[in-house]
This record gives C-alpha cells, structure tokens and sequence, in this order.
C-alpha cells in the first residue's frame, strides 16, 4: 500500500525523500557538535523488496567539504524511516526501522571507507 501510494495520508515515499533532504540539510541543528556544511548533492532512494516485505532507504550525500558527510547521509535515511512509519502506522503499528548503517564514504580527513559485508543470516 505504500509503495503504491495508497495511503489516506498520500505519496509516502514522495513525502519521506523530502523530509530526508530536510533532514540532511539540518543535521547541524540536530547533532551536537555537527558542523554545518554546504552540501551539493542530498539523493534519497527508497525500493520495495518482497522478502521479507520491507523498504530500502539509502540516502547519498555530497559536499565540497573538509568534513565528511556522513551524519548527514545517516540523518537523512533515519528521517525517511520515520516519516514512512509515521504516514504508515494507520496500517500497521508494527512497522519496524533498523539497521540503520553506513555503507560507505569518501574525502574527509579520515579518507575512504566501505563497509563489510554483512554475514548471512542464520536460520
């Protein structure tokens, strides 16, 4: 129902990426000791998946910065998990949000990074 649009409440994956920009925008003003940066690219990404049913969020985040962007890119994927649960807790309270992780970055003083892998998940 989501990811058609069906909700009483409207497009929640239109209303979650603008929310996740704003957030990325603002994460200075939400994390302390965050630096503001000027960002130059905030693009948020949110795909269907049938097994189990769920939504991916993956949020991209670019600056000509000396810092990196990472909490930016994090906020902003938080911000669409909590808007889609709160458009979506008319059909179901037990919308779950998590893990929420990096999944890689470039530039900044501590340079380049990617995270593993994750193990498979045991049955």
């Amino acid at each position: 129902m989501i990811g058609a649009g069906h909700l009483p409440k409207g497009d929640v994956i239109a209303a979650a990426r603008i929310a996740g920009i704003q957030a990325a925008k603002r994460t200075a003003g939400l994390i302390p000791l965050c630096h503001p940066i000027p960002l130059t690219h905030v693009q948020i990404d949110v795909n269907s998946v049938e097994e189990p049913p769920s939504l991916v969020i993956r949020a991209e985040v670019r600056a000509h910065w000396v810092t990196g962007v990472e909490m930016e890119a994090l906020t902003a994927a938080a911000v669409v998990a909590l808007t889609i649960y709160d458009m979506g807790k008319s059909i179901d309270r037990g919308i779950r949000i998590g893990p929420i992780r990096l999944l890689s970055k470039s530039g900044g003083q501590s340079g380049d990074w990617t995270a593993p892998e994750p193990p498979e998940p045991s049955a």
